[in-house]
């Protein structure tokens, strides 16, 4: 699988697990509110609609942090059939980290120099 990022400043965590339940399992566990309440609460999403969906293969939720600084990440469920009959599930959660990052300075900073006499 290829990783691709959205944003230079992205910070990207990858989680794979083969699970012996069926596809269809797994996607009901992630696309009903009701049942996907047990792996992202509620209070957690930014909004409880996903941001992208794939029917059966793949969801997106926005998720925001109850602390401050109050970032806000992308979590993907992605789902494939696996060798053994049960399901691959990939996990990217991804937090744009560009608030983070301090902003560059002008190398002018138009302050003036103090000069030490010898």
């Amino acid at each position: 699988m290829t990783e691709e990022n959205h944003t230079e400043n992205a910070v990207r965590l990858v989680f794979e697990y083969d699970l012996d339940a069926s596809p269809q399992k797994i996607w009901r566990a992630i696309s009903i509110p009701e049942l996907r309440a047990n792996w992202l609460p509620e209070q957690d999403l930014s909004q409880s609609e996903p941001l992208t969906m794939i029917q059966g293969e793949q969801a997106s939720y926005r998720m925001r942090e109850t602390e401050p600084p109050f970032l806000e990440s992308v979590v993907t469920f992605q789902i494939a059939a696996n060798d053994n009959g049960g399901t691959s599930l990939t996990i990217i959660h991804e937090l744009d980290a560009s608030r983070l990052r301090l902003k560059p300075r002008a190398a002018n900073t138009n302050m003036q120099s103090v000069m030490r006499a010898a």
